[in-house]
C-alpha cells in the first residue's frame, strides 16, 4: 500500500519535513539490519483520535531494544510523548504509527556500539492491511516454504528490523504464488505465524494459538484478542499444532496492529469453514474494534487520547 504522505517525521527530538527525513547511506542499519520497531494505530472515536495501547507498544520497543544492547536516548515517557507530537503536528484523525530505534552513522563493521542509536516516529494515514475488503471477506493464504528462524538465532521476541528479512520472503512467496499471505511453520515443523501477523484457529467453539515458544513475536493484538475471548468465555489455549490442523479448522484468523482481525478463508486453496468470516472470528473483530474505537467502554484502559 502507498504512502500517504504527512507533513512532519520527528527525529531525534526535532521534527523535520516528511521529504528531508533522511540519515547517512553508511548508517549501520542499513547495512547490518540494526533496527527495533514498533507499529501502532491510532483510531477516530466520538472522544476524538486515540492510540491503541500506546503503553505496551512503548515497553515492547524497549524491550526490542534492550534484546539487541541499544540503549534508547530517550526515556519512555519521551517516546509518549513525541508520538502524541507527531499525530498533533501531521493533524491525523487516525493514522498509523511507526517508531523505529535504529543504529546511526560513525563506522561501519559488523560491532555496532561504536555506532549511535537514534529514534524517530513517523505517522501516515494508513487503510486496511491486507486490503479493504479483507475484513468483511478474508484472505486466501499459503503455507510458506521459508521456516520461522530457530530459537538461539535470532530473538523472535524483539520486534527488530532484520528479522523481516525472513518475512519478505514468506510475503514474496505468497504473493508471486497468488496469494494475499504466508503462514510460516517453526524449525519443528508446528505452525507458528504469518509474515506480519500472529494466528488463530477456531475448532469445535475452542480457540488455539501457538505459544512464544513457536518463535512468533508476542503481538499486542494477540494479547487483546486473547482477552476478549477470556470475557466471552471462549476457552483459548496456546499450544503448538500441526499444518494439517490448519485445514480442518472450523475458523481461523490473523492479528495485527494492521491486520487488526483478519478473517482467513482458504488455506493451499483449501476452504476454511464456509470460505467467509466466521461467527467467533465476526464476534471477536466486533469487539476488537470497538475497544479500539471507543465504542465501548474502556474497561481495560487501552486507550490513550491524543
Amino acid at each position: 500500500m502507498p504512502f500517504n504522505k504527512a507533513s512532519y517525521i520527528w527525529m531525534d527530538g526535532k521534527f523535520v519535513k516528511w521529504n528531508n527525513a533522511k540519515i547517512h547511506i553508511l548508517s549501520h542499519v542499513i547495512h547490518y539490519g540494526s533496527s527495533v520497531f514498533e507499529g501502532i494505530r491510532a483510531y477516530k472515536t466520538k472522544k476524538g483520535t486515540a492510540i491503541f495501547r500506546l503503553k505496551e507498544h512503548v515497553d515492547r520497543l524497549f524491550n526490542s531494544a534492550k534484546i539487541y544492547r541499544m540503549k534508547i536516548p530517550f526515556s519512555k515517557k519521551e517516546v509518549n510523548h513525541a508520538i502524541l507530537k507527531t499525530i498533533r503536528r501531521n493533524k491525523h484523525t487516525e493514522c498509523y504509527i511507526r517508531p523505529i530505534v535504529y543504529r546511526g552513522y560513525n563506522q561501519l563493521g559488523v560491532n555496532p556500539f561504536p555506532n549511535p542509536v537514534n529514534i524517530t516516529v513517523a505517522t501516515w494515514e494508513w487503510g486496511k492491511y491486507l486490503g479493504p475488503e479483507a475484513l468483511e471477506r478474508g484472505v486466501d493464504v499459503m503455507v510458506s516454504s521459508w521456516t520461522r528462524m530457530a530459537p538461539n538465532t535470532f530473538p523472535a521476541m524483539a520486534k527488530a528490523g532484520a528479522n523481516y528479512m525472513n518475512s519478505q520472503l514468506i510475503k514474496m512467496e505468497a504473493l508471486l504464488y497468488g496469494f494475499t499471505e504466508g503462514i510460516a511453520l517453526d524449525v519443528n515443523g508446528f505452525v507458528s505465524e504469518g509474515s506480519g501477523e500472529n494466528i488463530f484457529l477456531v475448532k469445535d467453539g475452542k480457540i488455539i494459538t501457538p505459544p512464544l515458544g513457536s518463535t512468533i513475536l508476542p503481538g499486542i493484538t494477540r494479547d487483546s484478542v486473547i482477552t476478549i475471548c477470556r470475557e466471552f468465555g471462549i476457552e483459548v489455549v496456546e499450544d503448538m499444532f500441526l499444518r494439517e490442523f490448519l485445514y480442518i479448522a472450523d475458523e481461523i484468523f490473523f492479528t495485527g496492529s494492521a491486520a487488526e482481525v483478519t478473517p482467513i478463508r482458504s488455506v493451499d486453496k483449501i476452504k476454511i469453514g464456509k470460505g467467509k468470516i466466521g461467527p467467533i472470528t465476526k464476534r471477536i473483530q466486533k469487539r476488537y474494534l470497538a475497544n479500539a474505537c471507543n465504542e465501548i467502554e474502556d474497561s481495560h484502559k487501552w486507550l490513550t487520547y491524543v
